[in-house]
């Protein structure tokens, strides 16, 4: 299945109704880390940027997707790539202990 690089951009500052989303956003995404429909989530340290590499058919559903997170009206912007590919240590076998 074809994977997907959502790049997130966050608002520069954050007010108390985006911050009382957050909960709901997380177990939203926590939800879809369990189904395999995203592989990896992550937040800059600056809180400004986001990233989310999601697996499925095509753009338009990957964009429905992310229309469904809690926090979308907060976006400032998105931008989808196809990704030729993804490739990640916890998706390899386990490293092997003789111990």
């Amino acid at each position: 299945m074809p994977a997907f690089a959502v790049s997130i951009r966050l608002p520069a500052s954050f007010n108390q109704e985006f911050l009382a989303v957050i909960p709901k956003h997380r177990a939203f995404i926590n939800n879809l880390l369990s189904e395999h429909v995203i592989e990896a989530y992550a937040i800059s340290a600056d809180r400004g940027r986001g990233w989310v590499i999601i697996n499925s058919e095509d753009e338009a559903t990957v964009r429905t997707i992310v229309e469904q997170f809690p926090l979308h009206p907060y976006f400032q912007a998105v931008e989808i790539d196809e990704l030729l590919l993804f490739d990640n240590a916890s998706a390899r076998f386990p490293h092997i202990s003789l111990n």
